[in-house]
């Protein structure tokens, strides 16, 4: 029988999610990263128990971004709570100029780092979040927005790496909803963030179109499962595309390919190849943007059926063709006027 969206977690349901974490990290302890909302609150209530039980030490922080009036006592109530279910807490702020524009994504990269800091210190092996299913839906939404491929549509994954560190969300495969009945249902505080609703950032935007597409049929169940598909769909291109790596890759230093090799495969496993590579001879961020990426290809493919030279550089990597190889080395240091 389906478990309805809005009713609360079971004990036992909350254990199956969260005991083989605290098992997995007992020697290192975990991250337990709650802002004050019902998911987070509900996480860190949740887990409190398991922590004594399981002797795994866990700590509470909380990242204050400083981006509005009352974040600073929004903080302290979450110290406060965490005092109740007897688990340690400490605040880490964002401190420092904050962009005018890009503030989310600024916002986002900021608590990561704070989290990995905190992690860090503590000798943590792993970071727990509360992200669920309809953070997942508008992380989906946001990445078609923005023409992703797989890899981006593959929205967040229940265990990924940061820093070194795992961070895990074990509540990623549920609605939100559940989690604000279990806070509501053992009366435990939370706070709502004012800015979730605030028109200016797309996330919230598309908060409010949310009805009308899940009217249509794309609602955050169907998201979801978009997204694990894509998530299935991506690991095993990355599969394909490590094994033809290991074919087409010639030597170390330089590091080379066999470009009619490249040439013949798929297009999407010759840019993961490319990409690769890229990354393999010191090249920066840029060629991670997939239209740069496929842009580079378009003009690169061209001069490998032609035997014709090419020399050019993406991302702090410079690509030089000649007979028959793609060399790949860091890009030599740009010239002063």
């Amino acid at each position: 029988m389906a478990v309805p969206d809005d009713a609360p977690l079971a004990d036992a349901e909350a254990r199956s999610r969260l005991t083989p974490l605290f098992r997995d990290f007992r020697d290192t302890g975990l991250i337990l990263a709650v802002s004050g909302g019902p998911d987070s609150v509900a996480l860190m209530r949740l887990a409190a128990p398991l922590a004594r039980e399981t002797g795994t030490p866990a700590r509470v922080v909380t990242v204050d971004h400083a981006l509005r009036p009352g974040s600073a006592d929004e903080a302290l109530r979450v110290a406060d709570w965490a005092d109740e279910a007897g688990l340690p807490h400490e605040i880490r702020a964002w401190s420092g100029e904050k962009p005018a524009r890009g503030l989310q994504d600024a916002a986002r990269a900021a608590r990561y780092a704070l989290l990995a800091e905190a992690a860090h210190a503590a000798r943590a092996g792993a970071i727990l979040t509360a992200h669920h299913r309809d953070d997942q839906a508008e992380t989906v939404l946001m990445r078609l927005c923005a023409g992703s491929g797989p890899a981006g549509l593959a929205g967040m994954r229940p265990r990924a790496d940061l820093d070194g560190l795992v961070l895990a969300r074990p509540f990623l495969d549920l609605p939100k909803a559940r989690l604000v009945a279990t806070c509501v249902a053992r009366a435990w505080d939370f706070v709502e963030d004012p800015s979730n609703a605030a028109p200016r950032f797309a996330r919230a935007r598309l908060r409010r179109i949310a009805p009308l597409l899940a009217a249509e049929g794309l609602g955050p169940a169907r998201l979801a499962r978009l997204a694990a598909r894509a998530a299935r769909a991506e690991d095993a291109l990355e599969a394909q595309s490590a094994a033809a790596f290991a074919r087409l890759a010639i030597g170390e230093a330089p590091l080379a390919l066999d470009a009619p090799g490249l040439m013949a495969e798929p297009e999407e496993i010759a840019l993961r190849v490319l990409s690769r590579a890229l990354r393999e001879a010191g090249g920066a961020a840029g060629y991670d943007r997939l239209s740069r990426l496929e842009a580079f290809w378009s003009r690169l493919a061209p001069a490998i059926a032609a035997g014709a030279p090419f020399r050019e550089t993406l991302g702090g990597a410079l690509a030089t063709l000649a007979a028959g190889r793609l060399v790949l080395t860091p890009e030599p240091p740009r010239r002063g006027r």
